[in-house]
């Protein structure tokens, strides 16, 4: 957006004295150049197992008025509470279709389940429950008429530990982010529901995520995540690739400018890495109101706006006409749509779209039922396993048949009224009128029921003969001091559209200080949204125990007590580090904001590269609090055994060529190699053992993960786990050569229990 100089000059003489117009940017042509162009959009090509769905759609197409082919570009207005529509070709059949939130379960509906978000899948470090919450999450979706779940998330990736939407992603590590994003997709996707992976790329931090006029009236662009090409590849695009791979329906665009080219504009995210590169199958879709141009953003290869769009429409066609855009962009960004619809088998008995999602929950409508019972037991599992044991000192947990249980803190009790989504109530550090199941905005979902801490320390009670008290609202509570046994509940919290004011919370943590003073066994659950630093507290002797719950959903109060009387072991390790002081994370630690001459186009410049998290930790020989990949159990294992051994695949520095498939060249998945070891359960109860697998790659961070592998193992009993360690892998994005390459030299293997507690250790050359 251009800016009028003299007024500008005018604005900012008055408005700040000291900087002139000559010091201040005031046109984003400045900038270009900063992100390559790569052009034309390339067309689907129909590969692979999309080849019957792009016949179909081709077919469809050619049978399409112009007009009715724009309206499969942009959303329309109907009479549902989905998140965006495609209105429908009546003479030929189409029924148009649904897309909604969110990628943690159905939003602003009833009858539907409230899902353990990305965050609490993330923790739980459990392929298979991801993809089966995906396939129940999907069937939701489904039953009421959605045809694509937007989301799941992968971007933020965690790079920013206030970053306001960290909680909606897996992990703060590439990785683990692709290894259960892949899962996720797949289950839903076998529902005939398609995913809409986002953000697509480097939608680090909410803060000026968009445009805003400031006070002085002038239009202040939005923040610019500027990547260079290696970190873009081994940081960012990494966990995308595995959502291409899964066979995503579609990918969102973000609100940000990444190298100074909106995200939605891009054409050498869009066109040269997710269509190229990656061999992306299906269509890009803006996130709600981040189209910033028309032809521009069509050739740069965005193929549908929600929810709607002023800058389309005819002037797609004008421009056909004159040749600024050519009429097979047209029909490829309806053919991308068009064949997903056909890949998802939406023409075969689909519900209607929008059947089960009311305009007006409030109002009559016809009741749809989403949820369903074969749902229980992936729920109510994978909120158990999200939950994350911190400390346990002198075995304080589990609980065993207690006389009194105190329980303090406003999180261990239900909201006065449940409504069909929580938005963004509240922009504090702590949710403090209920217990924290789900945090706000876009990201939220809808819950059939909220059980609650309190309610299931009762039943529980009720169940054992035990006494209990509770205060839930004063920050200096009255303990009786024959309490076995002290539970506090508290929150950290997060919501769309800003990002955190801290990773501490002063009023929670005088609340827990103020019980601990009081009570010998004090034991603190976080129901956390992110990051929480726990420092001014932990090291308290009465403090016995420390459990982060994160978001487990409805089920939270029914999974926590599961937990803290062992009915369950925790099995949930950490998906991000907790350092010790928030100063620890650096310059990482809030979002950049404009500065300097840069004032009207914020610039978040990403100079860590590849270092974020515990790689940065890891490179600055800072000890955090509780490492990447830490978490108790209430077992203890051992680790032996460890074995490599290469397969016969040839190691070529880098992979053969071959033609360009979802996920991009097929021999990245090649395993080159594969490693095991033996983990035995030492202790006395049966337990799950998360063990993880870190590469030394050569001219690379420290550590990287590059496995892991989540096994039961019975009290006495040992198993083998395994990890296979394909090209990709194994290699480093070589930006001369714009390949995956095989380093020369020694690569180091760690196995063991967290990013800072490896056992096992062997090297290999390659």
């Amino acid at each position: 957006m251009g800016v009028n100089t003299y007024s500008l000059s005018l604005l900012l003489s008055l408005s700040m004295g000291t900087i002139s117009l000559s010091q201040v940017i005031t046109s984003d042509t400045y900038f270009y150049g900063q992100s390559p162009p790569v052009y034309p959009s390339p067309e689907g090509t129909g590969s692979g197992n999309w080849e019957s769905a792009y016949q179909k759609a081709r077919s469809f197409v050619g049978k399409l008025t112009v007009e009715e082919k724009l309206n499969f570009t942009a959303g329309t207005y109907v009479n549902n509470g989905c998140s965006g529509n495609i209105p429908p070709v009546e003479r030929l059949g189409f029924p148009g279709f649904c897309v909604s939130d969110a990628g943690n379960g159905l939003r602003g509906t009833d009858y539907v389940s409230s899902w353990p978000s990305g965050l609490h899948v993330g923790a739980s470090w459990n392929k298979d429950l991801a993809k089966q919450r995906g396939i129940q999450m999907g069937a939701e979706f489904r039953r009421k008429g959605v045809n694509v779940l937007l989301g799941p998330v992968v971007g933020p990736l965690g790079r920013i530990a206030e970053g306001g939407r960290n909680w909606e992603g897996f992990a703060d590590d590439p990785y683990l982010s692709g290894a259960l994003v892949q899962p996720t997709i797949e289950g839903v996707q076998t529902s005939s529901v398609g995913t809409c992976v986002k953000h697509y790329i480097g939608n680090e931090q909410e803060t000026n995520r968009n445009p805003w006029t400031n006070d002085q009236g002038v239009t202040v662009e939005a923040v610019s995540s500027n990547i260079d090409d290696k970190t873009m590849h081994e940081l960012y695009l990494w966990p995308f690739q595995n959502a291409v791979l899964a066979g995503s329906a579609s990918v969102m665009c973000s609100y940000q400018r990444v190298n100074n080219s909106y995200g939605c504009q891009n054409s050498k995210t869009l066109n040269g890495l997710l269509k190229t590169e990656l061999g992306f199958q299906g269509y890009v879709m803006t996130d709600w109101g981040a189209q910033h141009a028309g032809i521009a953003a069509a050739n740069a290869g965005l193929d549908m706006v929600m929810p709607s769009s002023d800058m389309w429409g005819d002037n797609l066609t004008i421009a056909i006409n004159n040749g600024s855009m050519e009429a097979s962009r047209l029909d490829d960004m309806v053919t991308r749509i068009l064949a997903t619809w056909y890949q998802m088998h939406q023409d075969e008995s689909f519900p209607h779209p929008g059947i089960g999602m009311p305009s007006d929950i409030n109002a009559p409508h016809q009741k749809v039922m989403g949820k369903s019972a074969d749902s229980k037991n992936i729920l109510f599992q994978g909120a158990i396993e999200g939950h994350v044991l911190l400390k346990n000192t002198n075995n304080a947990l589990p609980l065993q048949s207690p006389s009194l249980v105190s329980v303090f803190g406003y999180d261990a009790q239900g909201s006065d009224h449940l409504e069909v989504a929580i938005d963004g109530v509240s922009k504090g550090t702590a949710l403090q009128n209920s217990t924290l199941y789900v945090a706000g905005g876009s990201g939220a979902n809808s819950a059939a029921y909220v059980d609650s801490p309190i309610d299931a320390i009762q039943r529980q009670a009720y169940a054992d003969g035990t006494s209990v008290m509770w205060n839930f609202y004063s920050q200096d509570p009255a303990v009786d001091p024959t309490s076995d046994v002290c539970l506090v509940l508290v929150n950290s919290y997060s919501t769309e559209g800003s990002d955190r004011p801290g990773l501490t919370d002063d009023y929670s943590d005088t609340l827990i200080t103020n019980v601990a003073s009081k009570c010998s066994n004090t034991v603190v659950i976080v129901h956390n949204a992110g990051i929480r630093i726990v420092d001014d507290w932990v090291e308290n002797e009465n403090i016995t125990a420390v459990m982060f719950a994160h978001l487990p959903g409805q089920d939270t109060g029914r999974s926590l007590v599961a937990l803290l009387y062992g009915h369950a072991n925790p099995s949930g390790r950490l998906p991000y580090s907790v350092a010790k002081s928030p100063s620890d994370y650096g310059s990482l630690l809030q979002p950049s904001q404009p500065e300097g001459e840069y004032q009207l186009f914020p610039q978040s410049d990403f100079t860590e590269g590849q270092f974020i998290d515990y790689r940065a930790f890891d490179a600055s020989d800072i000890t955090p609090r509780y490492e990447f990949g830490f978490g108790l159990s209430y077992t203890t294992f051992e680790y032996s055994s460890l074995q490599l051994q290469k397969t016969n695949k040839p190691a070529l520095q880098y992979p053969p060529t071959a033609d360009i498939v979802e996920g991009g060249n097929p021999h990245l998945w090649d395993e080159l190699m594969t490693v095991t070891a033996t983990v035995q359960n030492t202790g006395s109860v049966d337990g799950n053992e998360v063990a993880q697998l870190y590469l030394g790659i050569p001219n690379g961070p420290i550590r990287q993960l590059r496995g892991f592998d989540k096994v039961t193992i019975a009290s006495g009993k040992s198993e083998t786990v395994n990890f296979s360690l394909t090209r990709r892998d194994l290699s480093s994005w070589d930006v001369n050569a714009q390949e995956w390459a095989l380093q020369e030299g020694e690569y180091e293997v760690y196995v063991g229990q967290s990013s800072r507690n490896l056992p096992l250790h062997s090297t290999f050359t390659l």
